[in-house]
């Protein structure tokens, strides 16, 4: 047994203190037996020699003569070659699942509320920009389509960014760009100063910002990955609750210039967020950050079947996602709803979405159903109720509560607020955790397609029958052609064959993705074993 006590290499001058302690006790057997002390110089795991002092029993013949408590140097053993230089590497930690995780999880949260669950209530200013430049709803559209889509687009740029520098430093700079953005356009003075300021400018620091702070949140957890991403996207939906009937307030109070300006202000606080992102070390971590450009965009992962299956039915489920955010509230008044009865219904739908995020990313961790196939299923829920909300009946006055709508926009917000956490989480068990914020970037440039069509085809609909009810039709046609595409992914559908073993948590190199042969040397046992599970 090998009972050895590290010592720094300026300890030395203590073993004449130390030898006197030891004595020259006798063995139980009755022969004479000497401790000794003896000084090795061995290899820790982090690669660097220590001292270590040893204490062992009778010397062998050749060394009884020596006196009790003298100081050997001996050479470490040489180390075991079947382990090779992994014995040498330090070895990073796993993911945390709690502790500083929190605080990155209330980062994201704060972070995804002052992204998209500002764009989410953007939209209530619409009326007052066509109304002020002379626009129609079209054309005023092509706002939140340009900061979708700059966002998204731009999203693999961030996550390049981040793996090269970590995600801290991107997220801080991206809220700047950002809180810049609002307070530019509230100066505007025609509305191409709204798609530079809002659009490109503001979507620029979103771009920046929400790739690499969900990426890590991913990258804190593994047992509780979804609820913790679920958590960290209910921003949207809290913002979206609150700023709702406060974006209104202010603009019946300040104006839409007004309200810029103090929106600037509520999302300069996406840099001290930035702040709270401290970097984390993984075992599927590459060795070197990217050298080139595109190897830091991730492009390699498009070549993974199950990768690309998922950014392509994304790219269509976000062509009709994201017009709730931007027409929600104008189809509230156009169905009869004044102002304020639109604010409650972008509510309802927040509330929805905050409730299905927690109770799906609970769900989800349970393992009880794989996660591509829940993510097949809620996305086919999110078509249905794009097509619920644009059935809704005519309310008839501004006085009333438009019971039908709230009722369509909660279950939108239901299956919308479980869809949400799915897509993201699902990344790990495709890619590996190396590459999820990669995966995550690219995953929002695919999202920027139907970003940037989703709006402006909504609008024009709207142009061209009077009201959004073909809007919201077609683009509900989408989610569930893109959740159609999603039964493409592994373990999307159910299988006939048993299961080999029972469900474990998402390993951090990809559950879905085959696992080679490993050896793992089973602890006090000579021989190895042959890890064969997939």
């Amino acid at each position: 047994m090998d009972n050895s006590i590290p010592v720094g290499l300026g300890s030395v001058d203590w073993l004449s203190q130390l030898a006197p302690a030891l004595g020259t006790p006798r063995a139980p057997g009755g022969s004479g037996s000497l401790w000794r002390s003896l000084f090795t110089l061995r290899a820790c795991p982090s690669g660097a020699p220590s001292l270590h002092l040893l204490l062992s029993k009778a010397p062998p013949s050749g060394e009884a003569g020596r006196k009790p408590g003298r100081a050997i140097l001996r050479p470490a053993p040489p180390p075991d070659r079947r382990r090779g230089r992994e014995a040498m590497t330090p070895k990073p930690t796993g993911p945390l699942d709690g502790g500083w995780g929190w605080v990155v999880v209330a980062a994201g949260f704060a972070v995804n509320g002052l992204s998209y669950g500002v764009l989410r209530s953007l939209g209530l200013a619409f009326p007052d920009f066509a109304e002020y430049f002379d626009r129609n709803a079209q054309e005023t559209a092509w706002v939140s389509a340009l900061a979708l889509a700059v966002q998204q687009a731009a999203s693999p740029v961030g996550s390049a960014l981040s793996t090269r520098w970590g995600a801290r430093p991107v997220v801080m700079v991206g809220g700047v760009l950002t809180s810049l953005g609002f307070v530019f356009s509230a100066f505007a003075h025609s509305l191409l100063h709204l798609y530079l300021g809002l659009g490109v400018l503001a979507g620029s620091g979103w771009a920046l910002v929400f790739a690499p702070a969900l990426g890590t949140v991913s990258r804190y957890f593994s047992r509780r990955r979804v609820l913790a991403v679920g958590l960290a996207l209910t921003g949207n939906g809290a913002s979206s609750l609150l700023l709702a009937p406060a974006l209104q307030l202010l603009l019946d109070n300040f104006g839409w210039r007004g309200a810029l300006l103090l929106l600037g202000a509520v999302t300069l606080h996406l840099t001290p967020c930035g702040a709270l992102l401290r970097p984390l070390a993984l075992p599927g971590d590459p060795l070197a950050p990217p050298r080139s450009p595109l190897a830091a965009l991730g492009l390699g992962l498009f070549r993974r079947r199950a990768f690309l299956v998922l950014t392509l039915g994304t790219a269509l489920v976000g062509v009709g996602y994201f017009i709730p955010y931007v027409h929600l509230a104008p189809h509230a008044l156009d169905r009869g709803l004044g102002g304020y009865g639109a604010a409650l219904v972008v509510a309802a739908a927040a509330m929805g979405d905050i409730g299905a995020r927690l109770l799906c990313g609970w769900l989800a961790d349970q393992g009880w159903v794989p996660l591509p196939r829940l993510l097949t299923i809620f996305g086919a829920l999110t078509g249905l109720g794009l097509l619920a909300v644009g059935l809704v009946p005519v309310v008839g006055n501004e006085d009333g509560w438009g019971g039908p709508l709230l009722a369509a926009a909660g279950a939108y917000g239901l299956s919308a607020g479980s869809y949400a956490p799915l897509v993201f989480c699902v990344l790990p068990e495709l890619v590996g955790i190396g590459n999820v914020v990669q995966a995550t970037g690219l995953v929002m440039l695919l999202l920027s397609l139907g970003g940037l069509l989703g709006p402006p085809l909504s609008g024009f609909l709207r142009d061209e029958t009077g009201d959004f009810t073909a809007s919201f039709l077609t683009c509900g046609s989408f989610v569930l052609s893109g959740s159609f595409i999603y039964l493409g992914l592994p373990k999307s559908l159910p299988s006939c064959r048993p299961a080999s073993r029972p469900g474990t948590p998402p390993p951090e190199m990809g559950e879905l993705l085959p696992v080679p042969q490993v050896a793992l040397l089973s602890p006090g046992h000579p021989h190895s074993t042959l890890d064969t599970t997939c």
